[in-house]
């Protein structure tokens, strides 16, 4: 990502007065992107601004590149940080048997964290094949994770679940099983996650209608964590983008400001055809109104030759120690698979990065895996004794 200016600071002070820099500053970027960083000031103390006249200081400008990938093998990756001031990540485990989950103080700590079962599939019948993307979720005091899981007599016979813990610590309280969701469709469901708005809360899940071969997204208010009232189409699969492989929407993902509600999701096969689209409704519209939602016509976030990322998608959102907003999605290092079905291909890694808004309040992903490279660019203060 290219970094295009950063905005100098200018402070007028008396004599005398306290000198108060700044903590972040604005910093141009691609795409008429303008953001905030935190920024470190190379001051020793406000004795240097005794005297009348202009004095100019230098700052080195904060940001993180997270490693690359950020955890290995784990698809579907859930970030979370809760009031307990934790972080809190889980996704698909390889075996496609277990739900885990790990935390850790700070975002850096977590892929050194130890990863904890928290949940094992069943010997048969529901729930006993495919346990993917859980999704950790704090509700009206206790702690729910949503998950798709199929069962050994048909492992496609997939549907959305949920678990409930009263625990304080979800990593050592008892895991209750709540059952299925139950969608007016009997078909093939997964990847829901839920979210509240303006004193509601959603679900919003992908779904097959039947025998139709097309993954569609719907959207229900929620009477609780486990219980949906009637559900609607908020997208199918129309662009070219969106039907490479397979018609494919699905792994949705919610984020807001005050003017509008986002809904990420993937889209086509989990090759390196993989894709990211937004849909988007006015923060006070009625969210289970189809009409009250637009798809963007392109992806906002594709695959990467000049980064190795390939197949980006079924993302999170969380915010990091200083509150700028990320986002967690997956990848693959190469293109293809390794395996005859792209699902058995474990290498989807989870990666992190920051998430850029527009001057139009639209989300900007960004490049998968993209850089900021702050080492030969300073920031600048100007500072004015009269």
């Amino acid at each position: 990502m290219e970094i295009k200016h950063i905005h100098n600071v200018e402070i007028t002070v008396a004599k005398g007065e306290e000198v108060i820099l700044p903590s972040r500053v604005q910093v141009d970027l691609e795409n008429d992107i303008t953001a905030e960083f935190n920024v470190e000031w190379d001051v020793k103390d406000d004795s240097q601004f005794s005297e009348k006249g202009t004095y100019e200081i230098e700052g080195a400008v904060q940001h993180k590149n997270y490693p690359k990938p950020f955890i290995e093998q784990r698809a579907d990756p859930y970030l979370y940080k809760h009031t307990d001031g934790y972080y809190y990540f889980m996704g698909s485990y390889p075996l496609y048997d277990r739900i885990v989950l790990r935390r850790a103080k700070t975002i850096d700590e977590l892929p050194q964290a130890e990863e904890k079962v928290i949940w094992w599939k069943h010997e048969s019948g529901i729930m006993s094949e495919h346990i993917w993307a859980p999704e950790l979720h704090f509700i009206d005091g206790k702690w729910y994770v949503h998950f798709a899981a199929g069962e050994k007599d048909d492992v496609w016979e997939i549907r959305p679940y949920v678990l409930e813990c009263e625990a304080d610590n979800p990593l050592e309280g008892e895991w209750v099983e709540k059952g299925q969701v139950n969608t007016e469709f009997q078909s093939f469901s997964l990847d829901a996650t839920t979210f509240e708005h303006q004193g509601k809360r959603y679900l919003v899940w992908a779904q097959k209608i039947e025998e139709d071969t097309i993954s569609n997204l719907y959207i229900a208010e929620m009477e609780n964590p486990w219980t949906i009232k009637k559900q609607v189409s908020l997208s199918t699969p129309e662009y070219d983008w969106e039907t490479i492989g397979f018609d494919v929407n699905e792994g949705a993902a919610m984020i807001k400001n005050n003017e509008k509600v986002f809904i990420a999701f993937s889209a086509s096969a989990t090759d390196e055809n993989y894709a990211v689209g937004l849909l988007y409704a006015d923060a006070d519209s009625d969210l289970v109104n189809p009409d009250s939602w637009t798809k963007l016509p392109e992806p906002v976030m594709v695959s990467s030759d000049k980064n190795s990322e390939y197949g980006p998608g079924h993302n999170s959102f969380s915010v990091d120690e200083d509150g700028y907003e990320l986002i967690i999605y997956h990848a693959r290092p190469y293109k293809g698979f390794n395996t005859e079905n792209p699902l058995y291909d474990h290498n989807r890694h989870a990666r992190i990065q920051r998430l850029f808004w527009t001057k139009d309040g639209f989300p900007y992903f960004g490049e998968p895996g993209y850089t900021l490279d702050f080492s030969n660019k300073k920031a600048k203060a100007i500072i004015t004794v009269k």
